[in-house]
């Protein structure tokens, strides 16, 4: 009788927690950052947005690079998502300026929470959309603005202002179009560039121009972080409507030379 093939012991489920950490770390960033709004530290909580930000793109990578995915780190990110991107800079941007509006009115009062639930709400649809549709989206493109990169508009403009030394009373009137504008376009149909198909991190090299330009990003976030951000999240804001609006545009074109 032959014996038995020796069995390859199940790999070790522990390494999961790896990319899940990465992911708790996030969330904790996002609820600290809603903490810190409400002490009136607003510099601090945008920061801490950001921070969950870097946390959130290394988890996703973390766990590709150890071959950790599972359905349960899916899952809990997205929710880490929702915190950090979703609700953190709805709470922060409302205890910061969309709350002065109560001073002209019960009216403005309400008008300040609704612009803050509706930034949150699309963030949640956002993230629900994104869900539905990973095995089918095409990974070069996200289809509307990424939460992350949404919450790095509102927050960078916090932490602009705040360097001005201005408050965000001084701006309650500006705040909600920017809060409503970049809610709608998370779940808007532009198509934004997903720097995910970069290969970072990965074996395939990358072009050298990358690397000057990742040198002249770093010099120019020491010389002024928050207007570097706010500008470059800006620009990548408007790069959607822009780049859909041209391919538009070009189809069209293309359509009418082929009839005629």
């Amino acid at each position: 009788m032959s014996e038995p093939l020796p069995t390859r012991p199940p790999r070790h489920r522990g390494i999961y927690l790896l990319p899940n950490l990465f992911t708790t770390g996030a969330m904790f960033a996002g609820f600290y950052a809603i903490i810190a709004s409400i002490g009136g530290h607003y510099t601090d909580a945008a920061i801490a947005v950001f921070i969950a930000a870097v946390l959130d793109g290394m988890d996703g990578r973390v766990a590709r690079m150890t071959g950790t995915q599972s359905e349960f780190g899916v899952q809990y990110d997205s929710l880490s998502d929702l915190v950090s991107f979703g609700l953190a800079p709805a709470l922060v941007t409302y205890t910061w300026s969309l709350s002065a509006l109560r001073d002209y009115g019960p009216l403005w009062g309400k008008l300040g929470w609704a612009c803050a639930f509706i930034y949150a709400a699309c963030a949640a649809l956002r993230l629900a959309r994104f869900n539905t549709q990973v095995g089918v989206a095409d990974k070069r493109y996200f289809q509307g603005l990424a939460s992350p990169a949404a919450a790095a508009v509102c927050m960078s403009f916090v932490w602009s202002i705040e360097k001005f030394g201005l408050s965000g009373a001084d701006l309650c009137f500006v705040t909600p179009p920017i809060m409503v504008v970049t809610g709608l376009l998370m779940v808007s149909r532009f198509r934004y560039f997903s720097f995910k198909s970069l290969p970072i991190g990965e074996r395939q090299g990358v072009p050298f121009v990358w690397m000057v330009v990742a040198v002249l990003l770093l010099a120019l976030l020491i010389l002024d972080p928050p207007r570097v951000l706010l500008a470059g999240f800006g620009l990548y804001l408007l790069s959607g409507p822009v780049w859909t609006t041209w391919g538009l545009l070009t189809h069209r074109r293309r359509a009418r030379r082929s009839a005629a």
